[in-house]
């Protein structure tokens, strides 16, 4: 199992981690800076917000469940399972919390654009949580990344 299995563990972390930091630190920026319309940046960055939240929930799958097989109830003894934990709670959080009320108070402020409607300060305070959430896993990301590099468990 270690033969194949910790190859993929560190491709599944690469993966995750990677598109968190690529989606947010470079995509999402250069689609605001580059399209006039903010809505369309809007959507093709939420869009890609998605797609990374769903490639986490099945990486941190696979991660948990390599660790367990791997080290067995030794897992829960380490830092690095709590850190992919914490990172699916956060994922799903917003995945399945914080995005759908975004798109729900986007509904209600058509036909205008949402920060142009009565809803906009409500948006701005759940897009700001969300961004934080965001932060976090990024954060939480890297010291995965560190952690494992770090550990010598190849």
């Amino acid at each position: 199992m270690n033969q194949i299995g910790r190859p993929l563990y560190f491709l599944a972390l690469t993966l995750w981690v990677g598109a968190l930091w690529t989606i947010g630190g470079i995509v999402a920026p250069t689609l605001f800076s580059a399209l006039q319309d903010r809505s369309i940046a809007g959507a093709i960055a939420g869009r890609l917000f998605s797609i990374a939240a769903w490639l986490g929930v099945g990486s941190a799958c696979f991660l948990i469940i390599f660790q367990i097989i791997d080290a067995g109830g030794q897992a829960f003894k380490r830092a690095s399972l709590w850190v992919v934990v914490l990172m699916l709670l956060l994922t799903l959080a917003s995945l399945f919390g914080i995005q759908p009320l975004l798109a729900q108070l986007k509904a209600e402020a058509m036909p205008r654009e949402v920060m142009e409607s009565l809803v906009r300060d409500r948006f701005a305070a759940w897009h700001g949580v969300s961004s934080i959430l965001y932060l976090i896993q990024c954060a939480l990301g890297g010291a995965l990344v560190v952690l494992e590099t770090a550990s010598g468990r190849r």
